[in-house]
């Protein structure tokens, strides 16, 4: 595995990770433990999306920089095989 997809994956873990725990919090809203284990992998995710962003480009439309040119179709996509 490269260090783009080192990190898309590490990413994609932590994204898995918070809906998961967000099925647990809807029935358990007051669970401390939870609320910190959420907020420990939403820190990690915010931080692997920014090292992936700041060196391959944006994972989504969402973090469209407000600039003249629609950056998000410069590739490669987050998805794509960079051999591809």
């Amino acid at each position: 595995m490269n260090e783009r997809e080192v990190l898309l994956k590490r990413v994609q873990v932590c994204d898995f990770v918070l809906k998961d725990t967000v099925l647990y919090l809807d029935s358990h809203p007051d669970y401390q433990d939870a609320l910190a284990y959420y907020r420990k992998h939403l820190q990690m995710r915010k931080e692997a999306a920014e090292s992936y962003t700041l060196k391959y480009g944006p994972l989504t439309h969402h973090e469209y920089d407000g600039g003249p040119r629609w950056n998000w179709i410069d590739g490669p996509w987050p998805w794509q095989n960079e051999e591809a």
